[in-house]
């Protein structure tokens, strides 16, 4: 049976070049945390979450720092409740990636994303945006359902796919607590 491009686009992803993705990297290092791209660099990824190349879409890297989220030990007084040094957060990175993307953009909203590399010090994320105020978004059937509002500001909410998998809805069982939420079942799941 035959292959499409798609197909053998996948592949090159599993094993990529790696001369050419560190030299990329390199470049990532040195721009800006969240950058608006003109294209997709995994376009077979970018097409199977949504991504379409007309008006209305809008693809952002973003690059998010690795490690526990520690920030430096104040050295002046502080009680000792305000001395930590580490934040704790129940986000996994591509879920904080998207609300990064969304902060900057602030009139579109977040489709999807997925990871495109990592360093020894950043994880580097591609965005995919939508802007729901778009004609062509509209009236496309396939996409028209995120210009309602119950869509609005969903990365904030959890509503992303990332967004659930970090808020532990991938699966059901009787021992895992986080339906309806976890603020309804006073923090007793993950």
């Amino acid at each position: 049976m035959t292959k499409g491009m798609y197909h053998y686009m996948r592949q090159a992803w599993r094993e990529p070049n790696i001369e050419l993705l560190r030299q990329r990297m390199i470049d990532w290092r040195a721009s800006e945390a969240v950058v608006k791209l003109e294209k997709p660099i995994r376009l077979d990824k970018a097409r199977s979450l949504g991504y379409k190349a007309k008006k209305g879409f809008v693809i952002a890297r973003v690059r998010i720092e690795r490690g526990g989220r520690k920030k430096s030990r104040p050295k002046k007084g502080r009680r000792s409740k305000r001395l930590t040094i580490r934040k704790t957060l129940k986000m996994n990175y591509q879920w904080v990636a998207e609300q990064r993307a969304a902060n900057k953009f602030h009139n579109l909203e977040v489709l999807n994303s997925y990871k495109i590399g990592k360093d020894g010090i950043y994880y580097f994320y591609e965005v995919i945006l939508v802007d729901p105020d778009k004609p062509e978004i509209k009236s496309d059937r396939t996409t028209s359902w995120i210009t309602s509002p119950s869509q609005k500001g969903r990365v904030f909410r959890g509503l992303t796919s990332s967004g659930k998998k970090s808020r532990g809805l991938r699966k059901k069982s009787h021992e895992q607590k986080v339906r309806p939420s976890l603020r309804a079942r006073n923090r007793q799941g993950k």
